[in-house]
């Protein structure tokens, strides 16, 4: 399923004599320019911009033709972000030039999608040496009614899986940590060493020295490598690197495979590839984000939380929550819903959201996620009834869906068990299923009933 938006380019990106013109679309003014200067490591950012741009047409799950999406860049006060998904939407590319990367100024905050062709791939592929980097990201005159030059129209395939996947990819990321850091010398070796004939191979990486070591199975502190060869991208930036570092979610002996975050770092760059579990499966189908869009009061606290959001590199959660009155977690629930619409991400280096400016659209959460839309029909129906306790909240329901019923249970770690088939296959391992859902949603609406009863009881 595809939402083909139209793009408007006063003309195609190029690399001149006078710099690099990378044109782009949307933002807070047509065609607007966030950024007019020299990049500081010319060479290094001309193959990280090729690097995210090559995952942008490459679908490394059953390869077909190249998949032709141009990037997303972002400006924000100091910084730019380069950004895109592969097009079997498994692996996530991202670019960030960081302050010591640029000399110029972020001149204006804003989110579009850049025209990278191919006479700029090869420009780019050129660049070498001392050779300079200037940066204009959009044209000087913005004004795109004149006769100065021909607007180019251009229809863009944006699939809604791309939208899925920047919000997956910001929950799950939020639960990584750094897991291992090596130098780029044994960085190189370490890639030269990963097989290449079995891309659906999942392997896990521990910490072994100054290097790292491949085992087949996991174990405490390793980290998921899915399809070991989806990091070749990775390695035309080595040369630049100074380190590579490993970023993962806690794991423990027999886990099932995990997404993770693999970032080469040069000091004024930061390239970063995050892979998917398992090489056939995409961002957009890992239901990370299900249970944070499943609250009554997420889509108000989302545009309360919309409305706060500055500009600043990172977004801070405590901030926004004593600003906007709400706890932590209906902070990230917030964010989460903004997620949806591609309005935030996770940068798992600094441990911290940021912003992005894209249209948002309430209601894309539940088109989007059809668990959610069932969960909801479900609970509309009547479908759930949440077991009597003796002591305490239930923690078990029984779920009708057509003509099956399914028991569901409530965990002591707040996660949620269900007998239906789907729940059977995935293991909780993407995401809950609707059942889970419909009774996470009816323990929350009779929770809140219960506290405004006795918040009553009390002043009565």
């Amino acid at each position: 399923m595809s939402a083909v938006q139209t793009y408007r380019y006063l003309g195609s990106s190029a690399l001149s004599r006078d710099g690099l013109a990378l044109q782009t679309s949307g933002g807070p003014a047509p065609n607007p320019r966030f950024f007019d200067g020299f990049l500081t490591t010319p060479h290094a950012a001309a193959v990280g911009l090729l690097a995210v741009a090559e995952v942008a047409r490459t679908r490394y799950h059953r390869p077909v033709s190249p998949a032709s999406l141009d990037p997303v860049v972002t400006g924000s006060r100091d910084r730019l972000r380069f950004e895109s998904f592969s097009g079997c939407c498994g692996v996530y590319a991202r670019m960030d030039a960081l302050p010591e990367g640029l000399d110029g100024d972020v001149v204006e905050h804003g989110t579009t999608n850049v025209d990278v062709n191919n006479p700029l791939r090869e420009a780019l592929a050129r660049v070498g040496g001392l050779d300079p980097l200037h940066l204009s990201v959009g044209p000087d005159d913005l004004t795109v009614s004149t006769l100065d030059g021909p607007v180019v129209e251009k229809k863009v395939p944006l699939p809604v899986r791309w939208l899925r996947g920047f919000a997956e990819v910001q929950v799950l990321a939020a639960r990584f940590e750094p897991r291992a850091e090596i130098p780029a010398t044994e960085a190189a070796a370490f890639l030269r060493r990963l097989p290449t004939g079995n891309d659906r191979a999942v392997l896990w990486v521990v910490p072994a020295g100054r290097t790292l070591r491949l085992t087949s199975r996991p174990v405490p502190g390793a980290v998921c490598l899915a399809g070991a060869s989806r990091l070749v991208a990775l390695r035309p930036m080595l040369r630049f690197a100074k380190t590579l570092r490993a970023y993962g979610p806690t794991v423990a002996a027999g886990s099932a495979p995990v997404p993770s975050t693999w970032e080469l770092d040069t000091g004024a760059l930061r390239l970063s590839l995050t892979l998917s579990p398992e090489p056939y499966r995409g961002f957009s189908g890992e239901g990370a984000a299900l249970t944070s869009l499943a609250g009554d009061d997420v889509v108000d606290d989302a545009d309360l939380v919309s409305a706060l959001l500055s500009w600043d590199p990172t977004v801070d959660v405590d901030r926004l929550a004593a600003e906007a009155g709400l706890d932590a977690g209906r902070v990230r629930g917030a964010l989460a819903q903004l997620g949806t619409a591609g309005r935030v991400g996770y940068d798992v280096s600094e441990a911290a959201y940021f912003h992005r400016v894209m249209p948002y659209d309430a209601g894309r959460a539940e088109r989007d996620n059809p668990r959610l839309v069932g969960a909801r029909v479900l609970l509309d129906a009547g479908a759930v009834t949440l077991d009597d306790a003796a002591d305490g909240p239930p923690t078990a329901a029984t779920v009708r869906s057509g003509e099956q019923s399914y028991r569901v249970r409530h965990l002591p770690d707040d996660s949620f068990t269900c007998t239906c088939p789907w729940w059977a296959k995935h293991r909780g391992q993407r995401g809950p299923c609707r059942h889970a859902l419909a009774a996470r949603m009816l323990l929350t609406q009779q929770s809140t009933t219960d506290e405004v009863t006795e918040q009553t009881e009390e002043r009565v």
